[in-house]
């Protein structure tokens, strides 16, 4: 990617607790002095931890990030019942201690929170819930890879959660019984780790996880003009592939019968 370094690439921040994820993007385009500046996620106001913050041309990646698996740190503050799932909403203790602390794994399905920014009708459930509305929310499938149980005192349950993108921690919480995702931290997305926040990664690296394919200059300088490229035989797959020159990522592409056709270009 070119540019000045630090105004394009995928920044790695570690959010702190109170603060939004668009209140994030915003400091960081206001310090940074870069108009084009995104996220790949968000975290509720009251988690903290990984955020992918996209910067200048890489903000055309979006797509493919926000789909990764992500790792949760999670405590879960047992006898009591939230009417948001967590912190930020109406707190009850019950003093009922659920007997089997164990979440579930594999693909299960859950309903949207109220306090969700999916859309319905045209408009963000969370807006719905601020007004008193309560509507048919929808479900979705995800999967819990892994949910080990750290710890626990009696009073608060601790585990570590690898799940699929889309999965909201606090209801997998709500499935032990009465308790609440009191704290929650995000450790890793994908490849990408909370113990490297405040680093800048470059493109090629930040899609590490997808297939590459190595250009030459003329394929390189067909595929930054939007051409596609013959692609040989094993790369004709499914799914997307990053395609690298000297290193750097200039396209992600798709292969289409016996091409490569760039989706995304960056440079």
């Amino acid at each position: 990617m070119g540019g000045e370094p630090g105004r394009s690439g995928v920044l790695l921040y570690d959010k702190p607790a109170g603060v939004t994820s668009h209140d994030i993007v915003a400091q960081v385009r206001s310090e940074r002095g870069i108009k084009k500046v995104g996220h790949a996620g968000t975290l509720d106001p009251f988690a903290t931890g990984l955020l992918l913050i996209l910067l200048g041309r890489a903000t055309r990646l979006q797509r493919y990030l926000m789909g990764l698996p992500k790792t949760y740190l999670a405590t879960a503050r047992l006898g009591w019942r939230s009417s948001t799932g967590d912190p930020d909403g109406e707190l009850t203790e019950t003093g009922v201690i659920p007997g089997r602390l164990e979440l579930p794994t594999g693909v299960i399905r859950q309903r949207v929170p109220m306090t969700s920014a999916v859309h319905v009708d045209g408009e963000r459930l969370y807006r719905k819930a601020h007004r008193g509305e309560e509507v048919k929310r929808p479900e979705r499938e995800v999967e819990i890879h892994r949910a080990e149980l750290l710890s626990s005192d009696g009073e608060r349950a601790r585990y570590e959660i690898e799940c699929s993108s889309g999965t909201y921690v606090r209801t997998l919480i709500e499935t032990i019984g009465d308790a609440y995702c009191e704290e929650l931290r995000r450790t890793a997305i994908g490849p990408l780790g909370i113990e490297r926040a405040g680093e800048t990664v470059e493109a090629a690296e930040a899609l590490s996880f997808m297939p590459e394919v190595g250009l030459d200059e003329g394929q390189a300088d067909a595929i930054s003009h939007g051409r596609a490229i013959e692609a040989k035989s094993e790369e004709r797959r499914a799914e997307p592939v990053a395609l690298i020159f000297a290193g750097k990522l200039v396209a992600v592409a798709r292969p289409d019968d016996n091409l490569l056709r760039p989706e995304v270009v960056l440079g």
